[in-house]
C-alpha cells in the first residue's frame, strides 16, 4: 500500500479544531499528515477533493447487521443461517458504503452471523466496515426476547438464561464461539407488553456476573436498558455501552456523570422518532399505535435524559435498532441531525458522536476516530458541508469516498475521473 494525497478538501478533524481547507497525506493506514501545503510525490495516489467535505469514518453504535427488512420477530427466528449470513453481509456493505467505517455490534439474528462476516471483510473477502461482533441477546424468562409460552416453546433471537451461573455460562459460550461484545437485555421494552420499557427483569447480580465473565475474556458488555433501576445496575455493576436509557432520574444522572470516562451511551432515538413520523405506518407500526404502546411517553424521556446527559460530558454514540422495514442499513446518518433536533448538540459536537466517540468505543487505543497525525486512515469525503447541512450524511447517495485503513472501499465515478489530473510535478 502506497502513498495517497488527498488534496484541497475542507477538513474536519473531530479532534476539537476548526474546519479548515488542506491535505491530508496516508501512508501504509495510517495519516501522516493533516494540514496544507502537501505537495505530491511521485507515485502518489492524489485525488482532487476540491468542493468536497473530509472527516473519520463513522461508527453505527449499536449494530445489527443481520437486520434487513425486519418487521415482526418472526423475521429473524424463521430463515435460515444460510440467508441469514447473505443479510449480515448486505447490512456490512450497505454501512461501509454510506461512510460507516465501524459498527459497534449490539446482537444479531444467530449467534454467530457478525463473527462470520466480520472475518470475511477482515480477510477482504467481503466488503464492510471494522466490525466488533455482536451474537444472541441475553435475557432472561418472560423478558424482552423470550419468546416462548407455556403452550408454544420456541426458540427467539436471544439466549435466556435465569440466576448467575447460567449467565455465567451464556457468557463465556459467547466468548468461545468469537464475539466480540455481549448485549444483556436488562429492562423491558414497549414491543413487550408484559415487560414496558420502565421494567427492570434482570437482577443485578446476574448483570454483575456477566460483565465480570465477559471482562475477564477481554470482551466488551453492552446492555438494552431503558429503565432508572437497569440502567443503574448497570453502572454500577461495570457495563460499557448502554443502549437506549429513556428513564432517569438525578441519582442516575450523577453515577454516569462520575462514569463518563469509562461508558457509552447509544439513545437509538432514530426507531422512536420516525414511528411517530408516521414512516412506519406502512409496515403496521402507525402514530396511534406508537402512541398505545407509550412510545410518545419514551421518547419524551428520552430528549429530558440525553439532553441532560450531554451537558454532563457523557460520550453519545448515533445509530442503533437500523434494519427494520421502514429504516435500512445506510441510512444511520439521519440519527446526527436528530442529536441536533432532539439533544440540544451543535452539528460539529453531533459529528464528533458519530466519528470520534465512536472510534473510542470500538477500542483501538484511541486510533481512530479523528483525522490527526499517526492516526489509522479511516475517513470519508462528502459532497457538501454536513456542518451546515446534515442532510447530506443520512445515506451514501453523498459519500463520494470511502477509505478504511489506508484502503479505498468506495470511490465515486466523478471523483474518479479527475483522478492524477492534471499531471503534478514531483516534489522537490
Amino acid at each position: 500500500m502506497g502513498r495517497t494525497l488527498i488534496q484541497n478538501a475542507t477538513i474536519f478533524t473531530a479532534a476539537g479544531t476548526d474546519t479548515f481547507k488542506g491535505d491530508l497525506v496516508i501512508e501504509g493506514n495510517r495519516i501522516v499528515s493533516a494540514g496544507s501545503g502537501a505537495k505530491a510525490l511521485p507515485g502518489d495516489e492524489v485525488i482532487d477533493a476540491t468542493g468536497l467535505f473530509c472527516m473519520p469514518g463513522m461508527t453505527e453504535g449499536h449494530a445489527h447487521l443481520s437486520f434487513e427488512n425486519v418487521c415482526a420477530t418472526e423475521d429473524l427466528i424463521t430463515p435460515s443461517p444460510e440467508t441469514q449470513a447473505f443479510t449480515t453481509a448486505r447490512g456490512a456493505k450497505a454501512l461501509i458504503e454510506a461512510g460507516f467505517t465501524s459498527a459497534y455490534g449490539a446482537s444479531e439474528a444467530k449467534l454467530k452471523l457478525a463473527v462470520a462476516v466480520r472475518d470475511e471483510v477482515n480477510a477482504g473477502r467481503l466488503p464492510g466496515p471494522r466490525i466488533r461482533a455482536g451474537g444472541l441477546e441475553i435475557s432472561v424468562t418472560g423478558a424482552m426476547g423470550d419468546e416462548s409460552k407455556a403452550h408454544n416453546p420456541r426458540v427467539g433471537p436471544s439466549t435466556i438464561v435465569d440466576g448467575v451461573e447460567e449467565m455465567r455460562k451464556a457468557v463465556r459460550l459467547h466468548c468461545r464461539e468469537g464475539l466480540d461484545n455481549i448485549k444483556l437485555d436488562v429492562s423491558g421494552d414497549p414491543f413487550y407488553p408484559n415487560t414496558p420499557g420502565h421494567t427492570t427483569p434482570m437482577t443485578f447480580d446476574e448483570i454483575r456476573v456477566a460483565a465480570e465473565t465477559a471482562h475477564a475474556y477481554g470482551r466488551k458488555i453492552n446492555a438494552h436498558t431503558r429503565s432508572i433501576d437497569g440502567s443503574k445496575y448497570c453502572v454500577r455493576a461495570g457495563v460499557d455501552g448502554l443502549f437506549h436509557v429513556e428513564y432517569s432520574d438525578e441519582e442516575l444522572l450523577d453515577m454516569m456523570a462520575e462514569a463518563k470516562d469509562r461508558i457509552f451511551v447509544v439513545p437509538t432515538v432514530g426507531l422512536f422518532a420516525q414511528i411517530m413520523a408516521g414512516e412506519a405506518a406502512g409496515h403496521g407500526l402507525s402514530p396511534e399505535v406508537g402512541g398505545y404502546m407509550n412510545i410518545p411517553e419514551l421518547l419524551e424521556n428520552s430528549v429530558r435524559t440525553h439532553t441532560e446527559l450531554r451537558k454532563r460530558g457523557i460520550r453519545h454514540l448515533i445509530g442503533g435498532d437500523y434494519g427494520f422495514g421502514w429504516s435500512p442499513h445506510g441510512t444511520q446518518g439521519r440519527d446526527i441531525k436528530s442529536f441536533v433536533d432532539l439533544y440540544g448538540y451543535s452539528p460539529a459536537e453531533a459529528l464528533i458522536c458519530a466519528t470520534r466517540n465512536g472510534g473510542l468505543a470500538m477500542g483501538y487505543n484511541g486510533e481512530l476516530g479523528t483525522l490527526e497525525d499517526g492516526k489509522l486512515a479511516d475517513l470519508i469525503l462528502v459532497e457538501g458541508n454536513p456542518l451546515t447541512d446534515l442532510s447530506v450524511l443520512s445515506g451514501p447517495e453523498k459519500v463520494a469516498l470511502v477509505m478504511k485503513d489506508g484502503a479505498i472501499q468506495k470511490k465515486s465515478p466523478a471523483l474518479a475521473a479527475k483522478q492524477n489530473t492534471p499531471a503534478l510535478e514531483p516534489a522537490e
